[in-house]
């Protein structure tokens, strides 16, 4: 496989792996996050994820026009060679299952077994609106992304020359034989996240292998957990064989003023971002990660929200990532 050297820093702590993850609240081209995730291998993350939006918000007019996530991890894959690539999350309402299924089996076989594919029922009505995509009541894109949960799983689950039959309320397909096939055994991990409380805790005990939230609770993030780790048991599945993760916004910075630059980017005051995320002085940053990991939060996802700051990712590898081992 195609691909650039061996990383020159050593992946995180197993006490939590972090993973660079860059938001749709700023347009950016594909250079530009190839730049980052070069970054991001060679500075000791464990991945790299990308929100899936056709919209940004908060773009500036006349900025880079929407990119597509799957298209961008597929490049990723073959100019990275160590990083977890995957989606924080893809939308059920934007690609039909089966090709889903296809798609990200290809690009996991580009990548030697490296991706992750994040799903969930898609909320952002404008940009279904500016393309054409439907949206349905927040009802039926749940009865949508559970099927399509489970017909991607099925497909990759079924074993060479079998067959492959689905007929739900949304979706009805039948593959013989000429099935989708990614690298990674017995299939690539599948993220479920959000903060419904009963339905998504139900599909991530389902068919996840990992289940995300937004960690600027700690409280809500906590209980949270304490409800997928009782939608396992309630389907006799051990809740230890599901990942607890979570995302945080990333402003870290050498001082004070560069902490601040930083917030103002992210466009939030420092006060509320040191409450809320991961925000401060390295050391301050390092002292919130050990903090999520007390907790059970394992892979931790840094949100960075600026495509042009790499520096950001170098100092949060350099200083951050080593200081938890």
């Amino acid at each position: 496989m195609a691909g650039r050297p061996a990383p020159i820093r050593p992946v995180a702590s197993p006490d939590v792996r972090v993973r660079a993850f860059v938001g749709g609240e700023r347009a950016a081209t594909y250079d530009q996050l190839r730049a980052l995730a070069v970054v991001a291998e060679d500075h000791g993350f464990e991945g790299f994820f990308r929100s899936d939006h056709y919209l940004a918000t908060g773009a500036a007019p006349g900025g880079p026009g929407p990119t597509d996530a799957w298209t961008t991890l597929a490049g990723l894959a073959r100019d990275t060679s160590r990083l977890r690539l995957g989606t924080l999350v893809s939308a059920a309402t934007f690609r039909p299952p089966g090709p889903l299924a296809i798609v990200v089996a290809e690009v996991d076989a580009m990548s030697g077994g490296r991706i992750e594919l994040g799903l969930g029922t898609g909320y952002h009505e404008a940009e279904h609106l500016a393309y054409g995509l439907p949206f349905p009541s927040l009802g039926e894109r749940f009865e949508r992304l559970a099927e399509q949960l489970e017909i991607v799983t099925g497909l990759w689950a079924t074993p060479d020359g079998g067959r492959f039959s689905f007929e739900g309320r949304h979706y009805r397909l039948s593959v013989d034989g000429d099935l989708p096939r990614p690298v990674q055994r017995p299939r690539p991990p599948v993220i479920v996240g959000g903060e419904g409380r009963r339905r998504t805790p139900a599909l991530a005990a389902r068919f996840a292998d990992e289940f995300n939230i937004g960690l600027h609770d700690l409280d809500a993030a906590r209980a949270q957990f304490d409800r997928v780790r009782r939608a396992c048991e309630e389907v006799g599945r051990d809740p230890a064989g599901l990942r607890s993760s979570g995302v945080l916004v990333a402003c870290c910075g050498a001082d004070e003023a560069e902490v601040r630059h930083r917030a103002d980017v992210v466009g939030l005051p420092v006060e509320q971002l040191r409450a809320a995320g991961a925000a401060g002085r390295p050391d301050e940053v390092v002292a919130r990660c050990r903090q999520l990991a007390e907790l059970g939060v394992d892979p931790l996802y840094l949100q960075f929200r600026d495509p042009d700051d790499a520096d950001h990712l170098r100092l949060v590898g350099d200083e951050v990532i080593p200081a938890l081992a």
